[in-house]
């Protein structure tokens, strides 16, 4: 068995694990990532395209932000159909000049990718049989294997990037971990599909046959999702199928503009909101889809990854350059004040604009009401616009 060594060992090549290495490398703390799937694996998941305010400047922070500032796309705001009424929420206006970006998750880890190549910096893809080891010592170690060879991997910390089916939440104790969830009756059926978006900004649909969200990833390309049954088959909804029911849950106007094509990425994607807590156990570190999934509504699952990294990051900086160990104890508390609160958002997103066949009457109008009064109401659409462009990252102090 080789032996290696490291300061920070990051388990998972996605954009929290990436850019959590950009940010240490540029710092000068040396890492090593091991990622289970090909890099050509990684870059072939389709995933979100909404960062906010805070990831763009997270980003940019790390030096891989040149790409996304030239090709991506700046929001101002977005669209909320309700039935056959357009509800315009002015994230800049509201939020004192914030706004999103549309830049999708592929092109993220591409530039990140690209990135730490460049500077030299190792990752190891199809890194096999990754398992930590004495997680609550001060020099926990991995094994993994990697082109037939058998490695031992030391390190001062190890940060688990590696979703929710990852190694590094399975392997802290089961009675260690209080785990919270919520699985929903829907998934999204989305399609990629190079044809122009039907609106400028995103457009969140409300309709009495099920939600329905329009997307983008650039001016030519666009992504589109319809609310389905949690239990429904891909093989149902043909392409010519879909762009049908699509214009039926849109207001008349857009849908006489949508532009169909054939699909080139056809998926359905599961809803669950899910928290795992503490995210830490020893010195493994737990971030992103590792340790928190969101429904897609808030646009908040990547977004909350990056809030992680930059926790860690700022956590890890001090530690290493004052000697601030005390800070490593507060990684998980600040974390998770943060995330419940876009738990909370992304909920909400989710049960105002979603159709459950289950709500009786008076819960359909309550929701309904509700909804009304944040639409209408100006300081209804500053939380919506302040949630939606991101809450601050706490400072590290």
């Amino acid at each position: 068995m080789k032996t290696l060594n490291t300061q920070v060992a990051i388990i998972g090549a996605g954009p929290s694990g990436l850019l959590l290495g950009q940010l240490l490398h540029n710092a000068g703390i040396q890492t090593l990532i091991l990622e289970r799937q090909s890099a050509d694996y990684v870059l072939g998941r389709i995933r979100a395209g909404v960062l906010e305010q805070g990831m763009v400047d997270l980003l940019r922070e790390a030096g891989v932000s040149q790409r996304m500032d030239r090709d991506g796309l700046v929001h101002d705001g977005f669209e909320l159909a309700l039935n056959d009424r357009l509800a315009h929420i002015d994230l800049k206006a509201l939020t004192g000049g914030k706004s999103v970006m549309v830049y999708g998750q592929t092109e993220v880890t591409r530039d990140l990718m690209e990135a730490r190549a460049d500077a030299g910096a190792i990752t190891l893809y199809e890194a096999r049989d990754v398992q930590p080891h004495d997680l609550k010592s001060d020099r926990p170690w991995l094994t993994f294997e990697h082109q037939g060879q058998t490695f031992r991997l030391e390190c001062d910390y190890i940060a688990g990037c590696d979703g929710f089916h990852g190694v590094a939440r399975q392997s802290i104790p089961a009675d260690a971990l209080n785990i919270f969830e919520r699985v929903y009756p829907f998934g999204w059926l989305g399609i990629l599909a190079d044809t122009p978006p039907v609106h400028a900004e995103l457009v969140y649909a409300k309709h009495p046959r099920g939600f329905a969200l329009c997307s983008m990833r650039s001016p030519t390309r666009s992504r589109y999702y319809l609310q389905v049954p949690a239990d429904e088959a891909l093989e149902q909804w043909s392409d010519a199928r879909f762009w049908e029911e699509l214009k039926q849950r849109l207001p008349a106007a857009l849908a006489e503009q949508l532009v169909t094509g054939p699909s080139i990425e056809k998926s359905i994607a599961p809803l669950r909101s899910f928290v795992v807590e503490p995210m830490q156990y020893g010195r493994l570190f737990l971030l992103g889809d590792a340790a928190h999934i969101v429904p897609p509504t808030g646009a908040k699952g990547l977004n909350l990854a990056a809030s992680d990294v930059s926790t860690l990051f700022r956590i890890l900086l001090k530690v290493y350059r004052q000697g601030r160990v005390d800070l490593l104890q507060q990684y998980s508390a600040i974390c998770l004040r943060r995330v419940w609160k876009a738990e909370r958002f992304s909920w909400w997103m989710t049960s105002m604009l979603h159709t459950f066949d289950e709500a009786d009457e008076f819960s359909q109008r309550i929701a309904q009401s509700e909804l009304d009064y944040f639409i209408d109401s100006e300081a209804g659409r500053r939380t919506i616009a302040e949630n939606y462009v991101g809450l601050p990252y706490e400072a590290i102090e």
